[in-house]
Parts: structure tokens; C-alpha cells; sequence
């Protein structure tokens, strides 16, 4: 080995912020104060998350400056490297981060054109695996030097299911609010747990045991992320004939349970033999069955689920077998397993409409997904952004003249403190109606009174103390308007009021409440 060092201090103190920022959750304002961290003077301030902006919709600039920086100093450090240059195993590991992060961003655009359907669409769009592989080799297959990262397939397969789960991620969980920025967070969590090392090594052939539970009110796109953490799975690469494992599958299975009798249910899920029921007059496969190990099903309005199922769906999660109806014979589910319900479980469950064991079984990783109030309550201009999305997805090229039409409409209307009860499902549906009559009707006003619906919840003891707490404290704040006040008039802190105010029932109660002026003697 020669007398130089692979990296000098400053090289090192870059680099342990490049490796940083790429094992970060690119969603979260941490991932913003890393950019800094390794911009220095040449950061371009932005939003402080990392979202889709409607208007705006191109990347970060700051993330081409990063790759600026790196491309000359990876290709000087492989030098180095090839000359014999001493290096530390924590120095070798700080070029390795360096080096992966250097071809990704090389294989960015290559992957995004390549899309997300099946290969048979474009039998060749994976040769680009060969100037991968060049790059690969360039960069970790050194004479003399051992790095961790050794099979060039799974870097590949890996490198895939960055870009696929951000693209999906960022193009479909829109709003700049930190509400969104927190779900955005917390999906890619659930692709790849907090730590990204430790799945690169090991976890990303195991994800598929874990359980997924989506919580949230209806219309909070509850569907919407179960589909992004199915179809953001890790695929294997066959480097013979240059393809993934998942080419063609159906990857997505969605039941909606509530609208299915619980027969249906059943047959959907578990299939059925030949006579087991009226109407069975054919054998029939269930998802589970048709389910591929790399796929998913999706058990919408679990709440809704019968007991008799609940058990069965129980011996799927613990023993991952299970029975057609009416056959002795086991079958093997193979896929993961992602389930959404509105309803609140724990008070299911103290009524003994849902099975504890079940939802411990479930809760390994649970995602909430919040209401719409809440995103306009941290950021009003979020109802922008949601507009020109839907508006585009709704007329295509037309989108953005009718989102200049939409949102003036809903300003005369409306106006700001409309609290959208129906969610996001609601906006879409005033875009729908502005775009077609050039009106909207909110359905019964919003729904029931707020003041009653508490009213009713409380007498019949449906409540929670936290739950009646948060919304008494909501209710009261609603007549003040100030945290102080509403404080003093129920003797608690004015931080406890204001962690217990909800966002959502505040909305609700804006338009039925006006609030009473008062004066601090």
C-alpha cells in the first residue's frame, strides 16, 4: 500500500454528509437541512419538504449541484483507490455511499423512462443494465479493495425501487403541508423501515411479512397509499435475460369489504370448491391464492370485516396458509398483506366488534393518513396545488384553464373555512361538478352538527377520555379563538389546549360557531 490517504479532512467531512443524505427519508424537512448541510453557501432555498408543486413540478435543483460535486471527486477517490491509496474501512465505506449515489443519479432518468407496466410493453428497455454494470464494475470492483455492496443485480434491483417508490410517492401524494410531507414520510417507511442500510442488507427480501394498517377518515386516499406500498416492492433482477421478476404480474389485489356480503367476502378472498355454497357452481381461486409472492392485497373497510372472517384472516397472518371454502386442502399465501379502515378500531374492539389479536397482528406498521382540513389548517395553499392536480387528471390538457375556474368558484362559494368533510374524495367530486355545471353542492351541509354529533357520542358513552377531552378543548377554542383564553376557562396549560385542538372538527365548527370576542383583564 502507498503513503496516501484516500481522503483528506474536508473530502471526508463532504462525503459523511453525502452518506447521510442518501440513506435519508427524502420526504421529510430533514432531507432539506442535509442538502444544506452539503451545499453549503451554494444551497438554493426552496419548500421546506420535498413535494410535487402543480405549477412547478420539476426536481430539485439542488439535487443536480449535489451530483456536481460528487462526479469529480468519486472518479479522483477511484483513482486513489486503484493506486493503492491507504483507506480505512469507515473511509472505504464513505466512497462506497459516494460511488452508489453517483450511479443512481446516472441511472435516474433510464429507469423513469422505463416506466412501470409490464416488459412486454418494451421487451428491451432493461439494457441499459449493461452500462450499469460498466459503471458498477468501474467504480466497486477494484483489485484489492473488498466493498460491501458485491452482487451488482441487487444494487440494480435496489436502485429500481428507489426511483419507482419516489416517483410514485412524490406524483401521487401531493400537498406541500407538513401533514402530507409526514405521510409521504411515513409510506416510504413502510417500503423501507427507517433504516435503509439495514434493509439494503437484508430486509428488503423480508417486507412482504409484515402487515400493513392504513387508518384515516373516508376520502383521505387511504387506497391511494396502499397501492404505492404495493406497487414500490423490492423485484429481482435476472441479469440473463434482462428483466424483473414481477413482468406482467398483478401486483394489487383490492377488496373492498363493505361492499361485499360477507360470503363474497369470503369466497373473494379465500376461494371457493364446487357446491360449497348456493351459487358456488365452479371452483374459484381467492386472492390469496391468485396473489404472487411480489404482490399484494388490499382489505379496504377492515372495520367492516365479520368475526367468523376475522378468525380466518388471523391463521393467514400467523401460519401464512389458509382454506378455500368448503375444500380440507391448505393453500399458501405468499404476497403481503395491507389493510385500510376508517372506523376507530380501538372502540371496535372494546365492543367486541373486532378481534384484538387480529389488529395486534396488523399494527406492526401502521400508516394515518390525514383529512384534508388538517393539510389546509398547516397550509392553506395546498387546496391550489390539490385543485390543478385533480383538474389535470380530470380534463388532461384542459386541467389547468379549469383549475383557473375551480378555484375562484370555490373562493364565492365556499370560501376558505369550508372544512371539505368529504376529504379529498369531495374535492375531486367539486372539480367534477364545477368542470360539467359549473356548480357544486356540498352533500347535507357538511353532515351532522358538530355540537349534536358530540353530544349524541357522549351520551351513549362512545367516547374516550382523550377523545372527549380533544373535543371539548376543539369546541371551546372554537368560541374563543385563542388558545389563552380557552386555557383559562378549562384550567389547563395553554400547550396542553393547544396539542388537543383538532384541526378537522375546528373546521366543522367554523361554520356553524362564530367565535365570542373577549378581553384578558
Amino acid at each position: 500500500m502507498s503513503g496516501i490517504q484516500l481522503l483528506t479532512p474536508s473530502q471526508r467531512t463532504l462525503l459523511q454528509g453525502v452518506s447521510r443524505l442518501g440513506y435519508a427519508n427524502p420526504f421529510l424537512p430533514e432531507r432539506v437541512e442535509l442538502e444544506r448541510a452539503v451545499l453549503g453557501g451554494e444551497f438554493i432555498e426552496g419548500e421546506p419538504v420535498w413535494s410535487y408543486q402543480a405549477e412547478h413540478p420539476e426536481p430539485r435543483e439542488n439535487v443536480w449541484r449535489i451530483v456536481a460535486k460528487l462526479e469529480p471527486l468519486v472518479e479522483q477517490l477511484r483513482g486513489r483507490l486503484g493506486g493503492g491509496a491507504a483507506a480505512h474501512e469507515a473511509d472505504l465505506a464513505l466512497y462506497e455511499d459516494a460511488a452508489l449515489q453517483l450511479l443512481y443519479q446516472r441511472c435516474y432518468a433510464k429507469f423513469y423512462d422505463a416506466g412501470f407496466g409490464s416488459e412486454q410493453a418494451n421487451p428491451g428497455r432493461w439494457r441499459f443494465y449493461n452500462e450499469f454494470l460498466a459503471g458498477w464494475r468501474h467504480f466497486l470492483a477494484i483489485d484489492g479493495v473488498s466493498f460491501n455492496e458485491r452482487d451488482p443485480r441487487h444494487t440494480f434491483a435496489w436502485f429500481r425501487q428507489i426511483q419507482r417508490a419516489f416517483d410514485i410517492t412524490f406524483r401521487d401524494i401531493i400537498g406541500s403541508s407538513l401533514p402530507a410531507a409526514r405521510l409521504r414520510g411515513a409510506v416510504w417507511q413502510s417500503i423501507f423501515t427507517h433504516d435503509m442500510r439495514r434493509y439494503r442488507r437484508t430486509l428488503y427480501a423480508r417486507m412482504g411479512e409484515f402487515a400493513t394498517l392504513i387508518t384515516g377518515p373516508s376520502g383521505t386516499g387511504k387506497e391511494l397509499v396502499a397501492r404505492t406500498i404495493a406497487e414500490s416492492r423490492y423485484v429481482p433482477f435476472d441479469d440473463r435475460r434482462l428483466g424483473f421478476a414481477d413482468d406482467g404480474e398483478r401486483v394489487f389485489l383490492p377488496i373492498n369489504i363493505s361492499a361485499l356480503s360477507p360470503t363474497l367476502v369470503e369466497s373473494e378472498l379465500f376461494g371457493h370448491k364446487r357446491g360449497a355454497f348456493t351459487g358456488a357452481v365452479a371452483d374459484r381461486r381467492g386472492f390469496l391464492e391468485m396473489c404472487p409472492e411480489l404482490g399484494s392485497v388490499f382489505l379496504d373497510e377492515l372495520g367492516d370485516m365479520d368475526p367468523g372472517i376475522q378468525v380466518k384472516l388471523l391463521r393467514v397472518i400467523e401460519t401464512r396458509t389458509f382454506h378455500p371454502v368448503g375444500d380440507t386442502a391448505g393453500r399458501q399465501f405468499r404476497g403481503k398483506l395491507i389493510a385500510a379502515t376508517n372506523r376507530d378500531l380501538a372502540q371496535a374492539m372494546r365492543k367486541g366488534q373486532f378481534r384484538e389479536d387480529l389488529y395486534y397482528r396488523l399494527c406492526s406498521d401502521q400508516v394515518s393518513t390525514p383529512s384534508l382540513a388538517e393539510q389546509l389548517a398547516a397550509s392553506p395553499g395546498v387546496l391550489r396545488e390539490l385543485v390543478f392536480y385533480m383538474a389535470r387528471r380530470v380534463a388532461g390538457v384542459e386541467g389547468d384553464a379549469l383549475a383557473g375556474e375551480v378555484l375562484p368558484w370555490i373562493a364565492e362559494n365556499l370560501g376558505t373555512e369550508y372544512a371539505w368533510p368529504g376529504n379529498y374524495r369531495e374535492l375531486e367530486q367539486c372539480v367534477k361538478n364545477v368542470l360539467i355545471r359549473r356548480n357544486y353542492r356540498p352533500a347535507g351541509g357538511g353532515g351532522e352538527d358538530p355540537l349534536e354529533e358530540f353530544a349524541n357520542q357522549a351520551r351513549a358513552g362512545r367516547l374516550t377520555a382523550d377523545e372527549l377531552l380533544r373535543r371539548y378543548v376543539t369546541i371551546v377554542y372554537s368560541r374563543t379563538g385563542s388558545y389563552e383564553e380557552t386555557a383559562r376557562r378549562l384550567g389547563l396549560d395553554r400547550r396542553t389546549v393547544k396539542a388537543k385542538v383538532d384541526a378537522a372538527l375546528l373546521g366543522r365548527l367554523r361554520q356553524t360557531v362564530q367565535p365570542v370576542s373577549f378581553v384578558v383583564s
